[in-house]
């Protein structure tokens, strides 16, 4: 990535302009930097007034940027709320609900909000790299992750980008110079980003989540679906999740522009998928009615999990839309290495696998992770999020050797299994602490026998016993490696 400085240079669409950022943090601040770097007027609202937030603002009131910590009236008032005066724009941190004050009276006004995705898209110059764009509710990361590992494998110069840490302005604003972005979107940030249009886009699976913010799954799906509008080249979908394609359907997209199927099957025409362990692909070749194109083996995939498979053929799809040669994909599948937390094996102790997957924190991601493995001892538990596990624990009883519950929303998991799964073994540790862990491990041990699999894949979040799913991974894994000593 480059140095993340932004040159000064005025902007005739922002220059004098009144805009208000809302929020501080990982976007508000760089968002606050780069417009006024651009000659817009430029305050800041937070409602958080903590050593953090002013630190930062002073950083910002350095520069002659207004900082109102605190700002309850426009923030977190009861009414209607109120803008900072003359405001023209808003530019909004993602994780903002629109039902804040704030934005009711800026769409009282007749005010625009942008996202800080929104804000890069705009501000991006005329020979500006395209954007490959990923989201969905699982396997986002992981995506993107290997799609810019196909890109680099190609010869292409690109980065990840977006959602997975690495700021949209720093990339397009920036002194690197790329010939293609991979780009990780959540959906509040694709809620904030009305002009957005990307090269080619994924929805890779849709479950209920962050349903608290947008309202309903009908919005949610449909903030999703906005990475599709306006799509040149391809419409990644997958065929396993009728709503994906659904979304690919309702979307305005240029005329030309494709809907391309994955799949764990064989692949119909227009689709890449799975023959005798081959990815092929029969959307990107001549005459696909008849031929197919053999991109890399499934033992190409780290790990070679079926979500992580599906993965696989998303970013496949992406990268042969820009125009990436199979042996690109290959290569890059080949070289790629997925974050820690994800399906990582960590050890085997006496003939019984334990693996990490922390980062399924909702019951759509323990789902994939239980499907990938036989006989299971299952660690679960944490924060539900408003969650219910009947269907989860249904579809993989048959698989469940036992279970060991642990953290706050536990219950709603045991009772799942009572009425799904009566005949496996539950130890249900009444404890949040973060020594929890040890003892579920102890008693995982407990339940294996040789050739299980002992799986975290809690289904809930973390934040009940643990700092983020990182610490909740890492306890694990020192756990088990106590174990082998």
């Amino acid at each position: 990535m480059g140095s993340g400085q932004v040159t000064s240079s005025v902007s005739p669409e922002l220059q004098g302009k009144h805009v208000t950022v809302a929020g501080l943090g990982v976007s508000g601040v760089p968002a606050a930097k780069v417009l006024h770097a651009r000659g817009a007027i430029v305050t800041v609202v937070n409602d958080g007034d903590d050593a953090r937030a002013r630190e930062q603002a002073a950083e910002l009131e350095a520069l002659g940027i207004t900082v109102r910590l605190g700002d309850t009236a426009s923030v977190s008032g009861s009414a209607a709320g109120t803008l900072p005066e003359g405001t023209e724009l808003i530019v909004t941190a993602p994780g903002w609900k629109p039902d804040k004050p704030l934005f009711t009276a800026a769409r009282a006004a007749g005010v625009d909000i942008w996202g800080d995705v929104e804000l890069a898209w705009r501000l991006r110059g005329p020979d500006a790299a395209p954007w490959l764009a990923v989201t969905g509710t699982n396997g986002k990361t992981t995506t993107v992750q290997m799609l810019a590992s196909i890109l680099k494998a190609a010869g292409l110069r690109t980065a990840a980008v977006g959602n997975i840490g690495v700021s949209l302005l720093d990339a397009v604003l920036g002194d690197e110079e790329y010939d293609v972005l991979a780009v990780e979107l959540s959906s509040y940030q694709l809620h904030w980003a009305p002009s957005l249009r990307a090269h080619s886009a994924a929805v890779l699976n849709l479950a209920p989540d962050h349903l608290d913010w947008h309202g309903s799954m009908e919005a949610y799906a449909r903030d999703k679906g906005r990475i599709y509008e306006g799509n040149r080249v391809a419409c990644v979908y997958n065929v396993a999740d009728k709503l994906t394609e659904e979304l690919v359907r309702e979307a305005d997209v240029e005329e030309g522009c494709r809907a391309i199927g994955f799949t764990l099957g064989t692949p119909g025409p227009s689709q890449l998928g799975v023959v005798d362990g081959i990815l092929v692909d029969r959307a990107f070749v001549e005459n696909r009615h008849q031929n197919a194109q053999e991109l890399a083996e499934v033992s190409d995939v780290n790990p070679p999990a079926p979500h992580n498979i599906a993965n696989a053929l998303a970013a496949a799809a992406l990268a042969r839309a820009f125009g990436v040669p199979p042996t690109a994909v290959r290569d890059g599948l080949r070289a790629f290495t997925p974050d820690a937390h994800r399906i990582a094996h960590v050890a085997d102790v006496d003939g019984v696998a334990y693996i990490d997957d922390s980062k399924a924190t909702n019951t759509h991601a323990a789902e994939a992770s239980l499907a990938s493995y036989e006989s299971i001892v299952w660690i679960a538990g944490g924060l539900a999020k408003g969650a219910t596990f009947d269907e989860l624990v249904a579809k993989s009883a048959k698989r469940l050797r036992g279970v060991v519950l642990i953290g706050a929303d536990r219950a709603l998991i045991r009772d799942a299994l009572a009425r799904h799964a009566p005949e496996v073994p539950v130890v249900d540790l009444d404890r949040t602490d973060t020594g929890a862990m040890l003892a579920a491990v102890q008693e995982a041990r407990r339940l294996a026998v040789e050739g299980d699999t002992v799986l975290l894949a809690p289904a809930c979040a973390s934040m009940d016993m643990f700092a983020n799913y990182n610490k909740r991974g890492d306890a694990f894994a020192q756990a088990v490696r106590g174990l082998g000593a």
